[in-house]
């Protein structure tokens, strides 16, 4: 019988918070052309000529980013998912923060296809620098950030798209995610969300998270918000680095409505080695500070029972994810 996987807030890099955001490096030259057009798949990516005119790009419904560093095992998987969405109107933006371990010449093969922009970042500030410049650019009305060794599936833009537009109080929409093993099979299916479902005020959700003392809304692969409500909520709350995907997606509730998918729209790929098995407990602190951070900007939002039961839910999640992690090395050898 194996422990249950708990939710996991995840920083893809040392979730350290710089002083100022760090200015990417934008390949728009020879050597990485940035393109315009209707690219139609991911095999359009190694035969596709560029267009370069210089003309500007065209609106786009969907900005999908991603932020890598050092996702070489993983991030054709992770950017080829993208690629391969039935929904086509998007723009894939793609930063990788000065990676050693050849992440960057792998992507100069999605070059050619005409949806794809690359740069990079300078060393420091850790995951919220790049998460901060990824998303700088974007343009569409719909934003979805991608870690750079998760997976989102085929129909993903399409059903978040569509839960939005029904939706116009809706700020942002979570799903259920997979949770993959480094080799991309399923260890967990159809989980997240904390029975959350349709049409939830954002209000309540954010009381929910809290009170689960989890992540209700999911790693980032599994949101898509309103970019416009997402920049004027101040983009990605770092104040809590380990839990840069729940404080944002919490922030961004607080002004609207969710919608909650109730499938599985995206895979979160564990391994033994992730950081986040030696450092539970120090997530479980980042968790209470946020639960108390909540409290005092939001009055009325939640009761002092609700905060002590997120704390102690928190630590109680630090030791099931260290159960879990250890389950996972012995499963994987």
């Amino acid at each position: 019988m194996s422990p249950p996987i708990p939710e996991e807030p995840t920083v893809p890099e040392d979730p350290a918070v710089p002083e100022e955001p760090a200015v990417p490096e934008v390949h728009n030259g020879p050597d990485v052309p940035q393109v315009t057009g209707t690219g139609q798949g991911p095999d359009e990516r190694r035969d596709a000529a560029p267009d370069t005119a210089g003309s500007a790009a065209a609106p786009v419904t969907v900005s999908v980013v991603v932020p890598t560093y050092n996702n070489a095992a993983h991030v054709q998987a992770a950017i080829d998912s993208i690629l391969a969405q039935t929904f086509t109107d998007f723009e894939l933006i793609i930063s990788d923060h000065s990676s050693t371990d050849g992440t960057w010449d792998l992507l100069q093969d999605y070059t050619a296809d005409a949806r794809v922009r690359l740069q990079q970042v300078p060393q420091g500030g850790g995951a919220p620098a790049n998460w901060k410049a990824v998303t700088e650019p974007a343009t569409g009305e719909y934003l979805k950030l991608v870690c750079g060794d998760d997976l989102i599936h085929p129909d993903a833009l399409q059903e978040q798209v569509a839960a939005l537009a029904a939706h116009p109080s809706a700020v942002l929409s979570a799903s259920l995610r997979d949770i993959v093993d480094e080799a991309g099979r399923p260890v967990v299916r159809a989980r997240g969300l904390q029975g959350l479902d349709g049409l939830v005020d954002g209000r309540e959700a954010v009381r929910r998270t809290v009170r689960a003392g989890t992540n209700v809304f999911g790693e980032p692969g599994c949101v898509l918000f309103r970019r416009s409500v997402l920049m004027e909520s101040g983009g990605w709350d770092d104040r809590s680095p380990y839990l840069i995907d729940q404080a944002t997606c919490a922030r961004v509730a607080l002004r609207g409505s969710m919608v909650a998918v109730r499938r599985s729209l995206a895979g979160f790929r564990i391994s033994a080695q992730q950081w986040s098995v030696a450092l539970a407990a120090t997530q479980a602190e980042h968790a209470a500070a946020f639960h108390h951070r909540i409290a005092a900007e939001n009055p009325g939002l939640l009761t002092r029972g609700d905060v002590l039961l997120g704390d102690a839910r928190a630590w109680l999640m630090a030791v099931k994810r260290r159960a879990a992690y250890l389950w996972l090395r012995r499963r994987m050898g």
